[in-house]
């Protein structure tokens, strides 16, 4: 009750209220349907709508699956995207498997609201998939919702961040392919490269969590991979091709094999198994090399029995490894690190040998082999991971495990030795100390081709 204003705010005044407001808004509608024309009314009716609905502060985006005649790049980065953002408040999903696929994938179903978050605002997004009169689907694109302030960012730094972020998952997701031209692939099953390539999946298990290498060396692999990937707009502004090239040499059995594949598993590339034995001239090769994709792994292993230039110095007795390629030094240069090397993104290429010093130091400088690794013999360090793997061991906790390892910090046995010693047998202790009588004997042999061999050269070894 309010005595100074004569107004008093009981049920019956406000029936009294609203009474008389309805009647002379219905007055004014009569006089506007008699008097106005329709043009006018329609136009004084707008202005009365504007006048009492508040103006939206929200802002709609829509993004189609298509963009012309092309796919939507934005389209499939959102639904790749908000994939990893389907939370326990999502009422209805999709889920589909094709045979060949390990995991299940999950998507939005339609009319569902996803409610992500940037920095320090949030954004919504709605899947809408429209049918025509037969229910067929005729349209599908997403509604992405956010404050109008917020325009200049989401346009910006967040739509990209939705790009990069689906780049990220579609790379963790991405099955690593194997592929050979001795091996015929179909491409609708295996999704191959075609030409001349066949593909199976690769099913190496090798990481480099599992491979047995000196951490040290592991770290520098991995960082020098890593500073490969980013390096894009490096590439490009000192002029280069964004490729890198790796030899991997030491004796056999020391894991380059293995090495490959753990770069491969790690970086999701394709690995292309060339066999220069079966390419016919340097013009062959290059046709080989403009056959395959980007973001792979290119290898050649045992380089240094793949050229006319070095098996034209082997000797008599090796003639059986002879073929009747014509692949010369010269077209090797040119395939790694010529005009014609440039085609494609993100190449690497890794060459193997057992005899590093056979190879013609053209082959071995920066530009054409960037990094060496030394596949060495096993250590002491390195076997840790051996026996983790195998045994499921930490192998600072078990008495013998250290015994082992200052036998092979003196001995020459290579990871696959002592891999084939590990696995003789289900129980840990028969497996341990035959591996100790093992590397003994190899220490013993040793010790004994020495002294052999101080003796031919009249060197007493005490």
């Amino acid at each position: 009750m309010f005595p100074s204003s004569g107004f008093s705010f009981t049920p019956s005044g406000l029936f009294s209220a609203y009474a008389s407001l309805t009647g002379f808004s219905m007055l004014v509608r009569s006089i506007l349907q008699d008097f106005v024309p329709e043009k006018l009314r329609l136009y004084l009716y707008g202005l009365f709508e504007r006048f009492i609905t508040p103006e939206s502060k929200d802002l709609t985006v829509v993004i189609d699956d298509k963009f012309g005649v092309n796919r939507n790049q934005v389209y499939d980065a959102a639904e790749t995207y908000l994939r990893n953002k389907i939370g326990p408040e999502t009422k209805r999903i999709r889920v589909g498997k094709t045979p060949k696929e390990k995991h299940f994938t999950v998507s939005v179903e339609k009319g569902e609201e996803i409610i992500d978050s940037y920095e320090n605002f949030e954004v919504k997004w709605i899947y809408v998939q429209t049918e025509n009169e037969r229910g067929n689907k005729e349209k599908r694109y997403y509604e992405l919702t956010f404050d109008k302030k917020l325009k200049d960012k989401v346009m910006g730094s967040y739509l990209s961040h939705v790009v990069a972020a689906s780049e990220e998952i579609k790379r963790s997701l991405r099955v690593v392919k194997l592929y050979s031209q001795d091996v015929y692939g179909s491409d609708d099953e295996d999704g191959c490269a075609g030409g001349n390539w066949g593909c199976v999946r690769l099913e190496h298990p090798s990481t480099f969590d599992t491979l047995a290498m000196n951490p040290d060396a592991k770290k520098i692999i991995i960082d020098d991979l890593e500073r490969f990937l980013m390096r894009r707009e490096f590439y490009k502004r000192v002029g280069k091709a964004w490729k890198r090239g790796y030899l991997l040499y030491g004796p056999p059995g020391t894991g380059k094999s293995s090495l490959i594949a753990a770069m491969a598993n790690y970086l999701k590339f394709d690995i292309f198994d060339i066999e220069l034995s079966s390419i016919a001239d340097n013009g062959d090769l290059k046709r080989v090399l403009l056959s395959t994709t980007s973001r792979s792994i290119l290898v050649i292993e045992d380089i240094d029995c793949s050229t006319t230039e070095v098996k034209d110095r082997e000797v008599e007795d090796q003639e059986d490894i002879r073929t009747n390629s014509k692949v010369t030094l010269s077209g090797i240069l040119n395939f790694i690190d010529g005009l014609w090397s440039s085609y494609g993104d993100e190449r690497i290429f890794v060459f193997t040998t057992n005899h590093k010093e056979r190879l013609d130091p053209a082959l071995l400088r920066p530009g054409r082999m960037d990094m060496h690794i030394h596949m060495s013999f096993c250590t002491g360090i390195a076997f840790r991971t051996l026996v983790s793997n195998y045994l499921g061991l930490d192998g600072l906790n078990h008495p013998l495990c250290e015994d082992i390892e200052r036998l092979i910090d003196s001995t020459e046995v290579t990871p696959a030795e002592l891999a084939e010693e590990l696995m003789h047998d289900e129980d840990t202790e028969v497996v341990l100390r035959g591996l100790v009588s093992f590397l003994e004997k190899r220490r013993s042999r040793e010790t004994l081709q020495r002294r052999k061999l101080a003796m031919t050269k009249n060197i007493v070894v005490l």
